[in-house]
């Protein structure tokens, strides 16, 4: 009787050891989470080429689906039980009134809740956004790729002083108010590829990489020396807009011009070089792409002299 006991005593501790859940210990990596792009031990290589279903795949769009539950179980400073009954947002301000995300998206959600926040960068790629949702006051890097948006107005990026890339790659944008990015103090990297713009918006100063590839710019869509006083441009890509010309003056500081499939026909001698200092070189301009449009590249050949290497095109 008493080994019938021990058995059944052992059959029951045996059945609720199985019963207890079992926890996985999960350990999240943010060592990279709040760093700039530049930084990041994989470099990133921009390719104006890639097809869609490529970029959306790219490092930073795919992310991890409990991201949101590491906002809301983050840790926060002891509040008192009034401030306790209101939620807090990823940088602890109120979602009531008029925090730091203030107005609500049309679904009537939180930017971060409906799109993704991951340090100071924010992704909204493919929710089928009509508008550019409020955004929180310290955005660095903002993703809105594969949407519906089709105006830019002059507030929706107001304030927002930390604000380095922009990418509204793949939405349906043929308005944009001139003074929309102007105001970015810190702005460095614009991507409004392939959209429906017929005018080119004014730039900040300090931008360093712009594509506004596959567009409607055609020969109005670039007012006179848009890009003068852009001096640390380096990467310019202006690809598929039947252009007729090649915007003009370009920055020095310029690297690689991108204008194939265009409709430029003709190119003066002065246009990257000086006809009258045959001693000035213009070494940092090695990319220049005109491969696609009507032009003779032969019949300008002191136009290339204090280049490194010719442009792309055809030299027949």
């Amino acid at each position: 009787q008493q080994t019938f006991v021990n058995a059944f005593l052992g059959f029951f501790i045996f059945e609720s050891v199985g019963a207890a859940p079992i926890t996985d210990t999960i350990i999240y990596d943010s060592e990279f989470y709040d760093i700039p792009l530049e930084e990041l031990p994989h470099t990133f290589v921009y390719d104006e080429n890639k097809h869609f279903d490529q970029v959306k795949a790219e490092i930073g769009t795919a992310l991890p689906s409990i991201i949101q539950e590491i906002y809301s179980s983050a840790t926060l400073t002891e509040e008192t039980e009034d401030e306790a009954s209101t939620p807090k947002l990823i940088d602890g301000s109120s979602a009531q009134g008029s925090g730091v995300l203030g107005l609500q998206t049309q679904d009537g959600l939180l930017t971060c809740l409906l799109c993704t926040c991951l340090g100071t960068t924010v992704y909204c790629d493919d929710h089928e956004l009509d508008a550019v949702p409020p955004l929180p006051k310290k955005t660095t890097y903002f993703y809105s790729r594969y949407n519906r948006i089709r105006k830019i107005s002059r507030n929706d990026f107001a304030n927002l002083n930390n604000l380095k890339r922009i990418d509204l790659t793949a939405n349906f944008i043929s308005d944009i108010h001139k003074d929309a990015f102007r105001r970015l103090p810190q702005l460095q990297e614009l991507v409004l590829r392939d959209n429906r713009i017929r005018q080119l918006p004014e730039l900040p100063s300090t931008l360093t990489f712009l594509d506004v590839s596959k567009n409607r710019l055609g020969h109005k869509g670039i007012r006179v020396e848009a890009f003068k006083d852009l001096n640390e441009l380096q990467h310019l890509y202006i690809t598929d807009n039947n252009l007729d010309h090649i915007p003009l003056p370009l920055p020095e500081s310029l690297q690689a011009l991108h204008l194939q499939n265009n409709n430029i026909q003709e190119m003066h001698e002065d246009t990257f070089c000086k006809m009258r200092d045959f001693t000035y070189v213009r070494r940092a301009l090695e990319d220049i792409r005109l491969d696609g449009n009507p032009i003779n590249l032969s019949k300008t050949p002191y136009a290339y002299m204090c280049l490194p290497r010719l442009p792309v095109g055809n030299l027949i």
